[in-house]
């Protein structure tokens, strides 16, 4: 995917934006890409969404809470519907610890630590902005309570049993460093390129852990089956690409309303954070 350039866009926000389009061409199954729209959503409200979201994403010196909030504030105003919140949940810590020039983790887990109330009542607002499906009702720090929590990780780490996102704000982004850019530099060593390497990111996460965005909209043990399936597809040889395969459980996922959605982020948050290192 291709969008127009943005001017005044900084480095880190050019390698948000070039990871979320990244993101797009490659085949994920059950998720909206190249190959296919799906879920009432179309590719180019992604790519519309990468562009109008990057400026806020990365404004330089901003907060966690307050990137969310601007970000998923002008991503509605394009397009209208929640595109990419767990995206930028998890992009604007590595967009706050990009700008610090420390080594990026020890960075990135300062950036844990500094979050506090203020990031906390951001974060909240954009969910409500984006009124995601399947939330449900938490029983501690509800996002529909009139105060957010002190704390934004406090927040996460109530939320974590069920959502793999806010386990990652607990475990300071493990899933990002131990799986996803290990599964990126093995699909680099078997001599595939892009968009393949970015696919074999998805397949690794959406086998290996179950996604929360299925499991909050179709229950756990259906999110554990495809998990299962997904497993079957990480035998699939990508240097000689299996379309025909991928597709066929692309419309098989979509035709049952999957949308491995959680998996798709992750994606999104580990081609950024490959860019950051590099």
């Amino acid at each position: 995917m291709r969008a127009p350039g943005t001017t005044g866009l900084t480095a880190i926000g050019a390698a948000y934006r070039a990871s979320c389009l990244a993101e797009l061409d490659a085949l994920k199954p059950g998720n909206v890409h190249a190959f296919a729209d799906g879920h009432r959503m179309a590719t180019v409200d992604f790519v519309t969404s990468a562009e109008v979201s990057a400026p806020h994403l990365a404004r330089t010196g901003a907060r966690v809470g307050a990137r969310v909030r601007a970000a998923m504030a002008a991503t509605l105003a394009a397009v209208g519907q929640n595109t990419n919140l767990g995206i930028l949940l998890l992009c604007a810590p590595l967009a706050r610890a990009a700008e610090t020039g420390m080594p990026l983790r020890d960075a990135l887990a300062a950036v844990f630590d500094d979050l506090d109330g203020r990031d906390a009542e951001e974060v909240y607002a954009a969910i409500r902005q984006a009124n995601p499906g399947g939330l449900g009702k938490a029983p501690r720090h509800d996002v529909t309570d009139l105060e957010a929590p002190p704390s934004l990780r406090e927040a996460m780490a109530e939320a974590a049993p069920r959502d793999a996102i806010a386990r990652a704000y607990v475990t300071g982004f493990a899933d990002l460093f131990d799986l996803g850019l290990p599964a990126l530099a093995a699909a680099r060593a078997r001599g595939l390129s892009e968009p393949w390497t970015t696919t074999a990111v998805f397949l690794a996460y959406l086998g290996h852990v179950p996604d929360s965005h299925v499991a909050r909209k179709h229950g756990l043990a259906r999110a554990e089956a495809l998990r299962d399936e997904a497993a079957a597809l990480l035998d699939l040889d990508l240097a000689v690409p299996p379309v025909d395969a991928l597709m066929a459980k692309d419309r098989a996922w979509k035709a049952a309303g999957l949308n491995p959605g959680t998996s798709a982020d992750f994606t999104v948050a580990t081609v950024f954070l490959d860019r950051l290192l590099a």
